[in-house]
């Protein structure tokens, strides 16, 4: 493999370091007019990727402040599990938000505003990077008792419809993030040493096998066939299923025929419309990472050559470029309404440098 390029290694770990907050939370992209706060899915993979270029203190300070955003929602928590578990209807309103201030609060945070605030994959994700920061070490109080609320909250609701990684389609189960959920309770399961989050870590998965695979592939959810580039996560980097499975290997498989653009870089889904539905810079990191992993070191090499193509020269990594649009017409509106794609986004430069890192996964 040739090398990587330093520089730009060296720019995303600046702009990681840059948009942490004092609080310690990350915040989602330091410039662009909707990112201003933190989201618990991109902080865990920014963490997951500064503990793998050697910047655990860094990921040490997302962990603290997660885990004092989860014991600030202890009384909630507790709530709706008491309501999920007595089988009551909770309104989504109820849950837990998938972002908040750099502060930790929910202040600033409209429950009633149309962007939706609803998801379960953040909480999932952030038990998963938890995990791999901690290593062998044993859990303080704090910490064991936020991985018990996150996890107890996520055992009891993960069979409600959520809005999915993309903050779209709040009516629906989503492969993507029920792989999320999985990852997470397995990995409190570990730290806590509890069996009955494994079980249902397992009994998630069996419902994904069971539900979200047509014609050998994973797809997008239970009422949806498309192929999402999220579903990379089942394999990279939770390890539900093994690189070599012929699920994921299908499931790649359509990812690289179906959303993979002309010039390389990776598109969400078809028929998206966000900016237009053009290529992002992190899902094409993010099949780089999975093709180094699984042996593909030609798919890798295309991969991270499209990526490092696309930054900028400070060396800043948008979050999507706006060129290869699958709807041209859909462009100009989210510019007028919401400026330039994000750029810098900090999930971009966490994906770059787990696709060069030497974690395995």
């Amino acid at each position: 493999m040739s090398a990587p390029s330093t520089v730009l290694a060296d720019a995303s770990i600046r702009v990681i370091s840059e948009g942490q907050a004092p609080s310690g939370a990350y915040v989602a992209s330091p410039n662009f007019s909707q990112y201003g706060f933190a989201w618990l899915r991109d902080g865990a993979y920014c963490a997951l990727a500064m503990d793998a270029v050697g910047e655990q203190e860094s990921a040490a300070r997302f962990h603290r402040w997660a885990t004092d955003v989860v014991l600030g929602e202890r009384d909630q928590i507790s709530r709706v599990v008491a309501a999920l578990d007595r089988g009551d209807e909770v309104a989504p309103g109820m849950m837990l938000p998938t972002r908040y201030t750099l502060d930790g609060e929910r202040e600033g945070v409209d429950p009633d505003d149309a962007w939706p605030n609803f998801q379960l994959d953040g909480y999932g994700t952030w038990l998963f990077a938890l995990e791999r920061h901690m290593g062998d070490a044993s859990p303080d109080d704090a910490t064991s008792e936020a991985v018990e609320l996150a996890a107890s909250y996520l055992a009891a609701s993960w069979r409600m419809p959520c809005y999915d990684y993309w903050e779209e389609f709040g009516d629906r189960l989503h492969t993507s993030t029920l792989a999320a959920i999985a990852a997470g309770l397995r990995a409190a399961g570990r730290i806590l040493g509890r069996g009955a989050f494994l079980e249902e870590a397992a009994t998630i998965m069996e419902f994904v096998h069971r539900e979200c695979v047509v014609d050998g592939a994973f797809v997008k959810g239970p009422d949806d066939p498309r192929v999402d580039a999220s579903l990379l996560s089942l394999a990279t980097p939770f390890q539900l299923v093994g690189v070599e499975d012929p699920l994921v290997r299908a499931t790649v498989q359509r990812i690289r025929s179906e959303l993979v653009s002309p010039t390389g870089g990776v598109r969400r889904y078809v028929g998206d419309t966000y900016f237009g539905g053009s290529p992002w810079l992190l899902l094409t990191a993010w099949l780089g990472w999975h093709l180094r992993i699984a042996g593909d070191d030609e798919g890798y090499l295309a991969a991270r050559a499209w990526v490092e193509g696309h930054a900028g020269q400070s060396g800043w990594m948008a979050e999507q470029i706006t060129d290869e649009p699958q709807d041209p017409a859909s462009v100009a509106p989210w510019v007028e309404r919401w400026g330039a794609a994000a750029n810098p986004l900090l999930w971009s430069h966490a994906k770059y440098l787990l696709m060069e890192s030497e974690v395995p996964a």
